[in-house]
């Protein structure tokens, strides 16, 4: 393998929700080392918030004398980045019950076409093949964020100015959301499309906090969202989740299938979900069957014993 094509990140081991490990790592390759009290106070505003908010990890960095840039990218573009020494973060699929993921990215092997993930431990990387890499991107519309030295920021910044802008207020629409500032969210997210009207991102967000309050305009939408990008699993399963609570058990199995179709071990929970509308048409075999893949996808489930007692009965 080129060795060009790797790039050496530090290793660090402390995070919090507020200052996520990929941008304490980039930081850290920049000889920025952010302050984790400062993280850990700032996460206050969030109280039981699991996961991580890479917002506030972003602003913290900015804070501390990078900038950031959050595009939608390509392989190209992405090797690119690398080829020049910046690591970039991408936005991938989760796996049991975490939805989606932040990973850094530090390298590429053109031979074996594969793509390099960070991993916090001395010598190792995670290796990926660049085709399910690329299909598992598309899901999240290939967003890619760069934190840089503000030295070279105009070297890497060759960016459509007006979709970075459009996506940071995603990341800013979605931090409100989180902090309960609902209406401030959706002006947020509706400035984000007023800049991008093809910003598939910022309508799926603006959807779920639609769908949240039970309002049919969430279905609009989602389904302009996957208009925009087939792929788009969050949309389908919005709408899974949306005709669920309407009780259109019908629609709601059909939407929750596209999903699966897109990624069948994205997020666990679906295959109970897609059993339940199932269970409620009374297609009792395939409801049997989610329910069994629910929990081989998500052993440690919480649910565990109530979803065996229900497959015992089916």
């Amino acid at each position: 393998m080129d060795p060009t094509h790797t790039l050496e990140v530090p290793i660090v081991k402390e995070e919090n929700i507020c200052l996520p490990l990929v941008v304490s790592a980039i930081s850290k390759y920049w000889g920025v080392d952010l302050p984790l009290k400062e993280a850990a106070e700032i996460a206050k505003k969030y109280p039981n918030m699991k996961g991580s908010i890479l917002i506030e990890g972003v602003e913290l960095a900015e804070r501390h004398g990078l900038s950031s840039i959050i595009a939608n990218s390509t392989l190209k573009e992405l090797k690119k980045m690398i080829d020049v020494g910046v690591p970039p973060i991408v936005i991938l699929p989760g796996i049991k019950d975490v939805v989606q993921h932040a990973s850094l990215i530090v390298g590429y092997d053109d031979i074996e076409k594969t793509i390099f993930h960070y991993i916090p431990e001395p010598e190792k990387i995670g290796a990926i093949p660049e085709k399910i890499f690329d299909e598992q991107w598309q899901e999240d519309d290939r967003l890619m964020i760069l934190l840089i030295p503000n030295d070279i920021f105009s070297d890497v910044n060759t960016f459509d100015e007006k979709k970075v802008q459009s996506n940071r207020l995603c990341f800013d629409g979605e931090k409100l959301r989180l902090q309960g500032k609902t209406d401030e969210a959706i002006f947020t997210l509706k400035k984000a499309l007023e800049i991008n009207k093809l910003n598939s991102t910022a309508m799926c967000l603006l959807a779920g906090i639609l769908n949240d309050q039970n309002s049919g305009e969430a279905v609009n939408y989602y389904k302009s969202t996957v208009d925009l990008n087939s792929k788009y699993y969050l949309a389908y399963r919005g709408l899974g989740n949306y005709y669920l609570k309407t009780k259109d058990y019908q629609n709601a199995e059909k939407y929750y299938s596209l999903a699966l179709d897109v990624d069948s071990t994205r997020f666990a929970p679906l295959y109970k979900n897609r059993g339940l509308v199932r269970f409620e048409q009374k297609k009792l075999d395939a409801a049997k069957e989610d329910f069994k893949k629910y929990l081989e996808q998500m052993p440690e489930a919480k649910d565990r014993v109530s979803i065996e007692q229900a497959i015992a009965q089916l």
